[in-house]
């Protein structure tokens, strides 16, 4: 394969692994980054400047674009990017995987398949569910990914935070009632560039199949890593007032039937 793909924050904890995966499967890989370049990432966007994102796309002529891109806190890196981004892709031709999350969702229902409609609780979610509304609107062909916790190389935010907390570098808790299914980042990548060269089309969930409350993953964080899960600090939603979903348990029985990639339980890749 001499195809060329480009991935929108190529820097960041899952994109980095993304642009890995796919110069080891023979893609040319063409990273964007926002504010420093790394290894797969030389070309600097703003994804907020749809101007940017067209210009960009056009020069790169991607066989496909993935998605990866984010910003905590910003609508506009989330939302509104989003949106740039599949509207330069489809301008383009190109194919488009796009990345969202379980943060969609309330927990009202607990288990969600891909019909399920967004219901957020807090702006991270209603922008990732705004992100998806304008992306089907645009390319209803894309494939848009819903994954949920992000962890496996000792690189994602959950880890990170794990060993913060035991560290004291970090105040806060890990909370007890707050339930995710977590995904190993290369297997999340795999699939991704499994959907890049398929012709998926529409939501699907991409997650590990084991529900785990957030305290017990920075337990299996902290044994993994040979540090005192007695330190990790405990508490629940109610008694930390945070406005989060508590379970919300994303179901991948059509990811099962459709990727080849297994995507693993945090049970199997971090056992006890």
């Amino acid at each position: 394969m001499n195809q060329r793909v480009l991935i929108t924050g190529a820097t960041g904890h899952l994109g980095s692994r993304v642009a890995e995966h796919a110069a080891g499967a023979g893609w040319t890989v063409v990273g964007t980054y926002r504010h420093a370049a790394g290894a797969h990432a030389g070309e600097q966007l703003d994804i907020r400047d749809a101007s940017a994102v067209r210009e960009l796309v056009r020069r790169v002529r991607p066989a496909v674009v993935i998605h990866t891109a984010a910003g905590r806190d910003d609508w506009r890196v989330i939302a509104d990017g989003a949106a740039h981004v599949a509207a330069a892709s489809a301008a383009q031709g190109s194919r488009l995987v796009h990345v969202s999350s379980d943060a969609v969702f309330s927990g009202r229902e607990v288990e969600y398949d891909e019909d399920a409609p967004p219901d957020p609780l807090y702006r991270y979610g209603a922008a990732k569910a705004a992100a998806e509304t304008a992306i089907a609107a645009v390319d209803p062909a894309a494939a848009v990914v819903r994954t949920s916790v992000i962890v496996g190389d000792g690189r994602g935010q959950h880890e990170n935070l794990t060993r913060d907390l035991i560290a004291g570098r970090a105040r806060g808790a890990l909370f007890t009632d707050m339930i995710r299914t977590p995904v190993h980042v290369d297997d999340l990548a795999a699939a991704l560039l499994e959907l890049a060269a398929s012709d998926y089309r529409g939501v699907l969930n991409v997650s590990g199949p084991d529900a785990i409350s957030r305290y017990d993953l920075g337990v299996l964080v902290a044994r993994r890593e040979g540090l005192d899960p007695s330190l990790i600090p405990a508490a629940t939603l109610a008694e930390s007032g945070a406005r989060l979903a508590a379970d919300v348990r994303l179901i991948t029985e059509r990811a099962a039937s459709v990727l080849r990639t297994r995507l693993r339980g945090v049970r199997e890749f971090m056992p006890v």
